[in-house]
């Protein structure tokens, strides 16, 4: 079987199992089974794979198939100027979280040291594209899950990117300030909206990262008791969510309350400011 034909023939099976984006993946998986760029399969099409090549990648393409994640598949996953690992014990990074960084970022920007804390951190990738993007930045990542902790863990090795993890229980207030800003991509499914998700995130990803009432409301509380005055609070939420979170906020005490959309033109970013 040559590159062309395990590339037709996977994208076919994916098709079968109504995967989206049949052969992009296919080609991502061919590409991770023979450790070559996508490029490199285009170029060299016409070669035979070897049956350790044709093996792995058949593996890989059946667990696809079966709906798992794309990154778990992979092992990891690109999240602005990272590449992250992530596996079945943290959510796969998203292009809309991406935009959170982008206003912490922007929050920060004038800080030559901010201390940051991110709530909920899971593979840690808000904590350490902030700390790679903001090199002053003194990054604390809390989680209330172990196996999260664990992955963020093998990010901050793999980066060497020097951000703090701590194991936290939001629903006890949050670690003492003052900080110049906290951030959350909180759990905001609600529990009736689960089987409505695609598969790959309703039967593979954490469910008690993806569903949690409340939480971004602890967020909320916590966030304002330590929060220097001016700092800031972001959260990333449902688009459907965003204005009553930035109504919650509001009635919490912060001012510049601010929604901000995804590149899809989602609000998915709620941001405000504590009192000076």
């Amino acid at each position: 079987m040559t590159i062309r034909d395990a590339l037709r023939s996977g994208e076919k099976r994916l098709d079968q199992a109504a995967v989206e984006s049949a052969r992009l993946d296919a080609e991502l998986l061919l590409s991770h089974a023979l450790g070559v760029s996508r490029t490199d399969l285009r170029v060299d099409s016409a070669r035979e794979l070897m049956s350790e090549e044709a093996r792995r990648y058949g593996a890989l393409l059946e667990r696809r198939a079966h709906r798992e994640p794309l990154a778990y598949v992979l092992g990891e996953w690109g999240f602005r100027r990272l590449t992250l690992v992530v596996d079945a014990r943290v959510l796969v990074p998203r292009p809309e979280t991406e935009a959170v960084v982008e206003r912490c970022l922007a929050l920060v920007a004038e800080i030559a040291e901010p201390r940051v804390l991110d709530v909920g951190t899971g593979s840690g990738a808000i904590a350490l594209a902030i700390a790679d993007e903001h090199p002053g930045a003194v990054v604390t990542g809390i989680d209330a899950s172990l196996d999260a902790l664990a992955v963020a863990r093998e990010n901050v090795s793999r980066t060497c990117l020097d951000v703090e993890l701590v194991r936290w229980d939001l629903f006890g207030g949050l670690p003492e300030g003052p900080w110049d800003l906290v951030v959350s991509n909180p759990p905001y499914v609600r529990p009736d909206e689960i089987e409505g998700l695609a598969p790959e995130v309703r039967d593979w990803e954490p469910r008690a990262a993806l569903v949690g009432e409340g939480t971004t409301e602890a967020v909320v509380a916590g966030a304002a008791a330590v929060l220097r005055p001016g700092g800031a609070v972001v959260l990333e939420t449902a688009a459907a969510d965003a204005r009553r979170i930035a109504g919650l906020l509001e009635r919490g005490g912060y001012r510049d309350v601010r929604i901000t959309s995804d590149l899809a033109g989602r609000d998915r970013v709620v941001e405000g400011i504590t009192g000076a």
